[in-house]
């Protein structure tokens, strides 16, 4: 998974981000392979005070696999699993120029007939350099 951000314009974390997430969120990471490579991932994890949310930290899909709709499989994925039984809420945090984000959320709301509230979230005054922009909340739901 880190190679696959290092390789790409996603939010660099480190490695051990990685692994702590698959290793105590396990249930609500999910990865896609074709030919035993790595082909995309998504991180999320169900925050203790908000039992119906799950928040997606990240997804990414290799560059040679884009345009195949790997990302709203991961989504679907891990909205079906069975840690996300009482997950009414898909919520994820956006900046404004990543439109292919923004678009697998509103596409995620459309296929699964609800709605997508996008709202400030994190301003970039936040943040501790200046070329980081705000993150808009993204809110999907509710689901089932």
């Amino acid at each position: 998974m880190w190679e696959l951000v290092n390789d790409s314009s996603l939010d660099q974390n480190s490695p051990y981000k990685y692994i702590m997430m698959c290793e105590y969120f396990a249930d609500t990471c999910v990865v896609a392979k074709e030919n035993d490579e790595l082909a995309g991932f998504v991180t999320a994890f169900i925050p203790p005070e908000k039992p119906d949310v799950v928040f997606v930290w990240q997804i990414g899909v290799d560059s040679s696999q884009q345009g195949k709709g790997i990302a709203s499989r991961l989504l679907n994925e891990l909205i079906q699993r069975e840690a996300c039984e009482d997950v009414r809420y898909v919520e994820a945090t956006v900046t404004p120029s990543n439109r292919a984000s923004q678009s697998l959320f509103r596409g995620l709301a459309r296929k699964h007939n609800t709605d997508c509230k996008v709202s400030e979230c994190f301003t970039e005054d936040l943040f501790p350099t200046d070329d980081h922009e705000e993150e808009l909340a993204f809110k999907i739901g509710p689901l089932k």
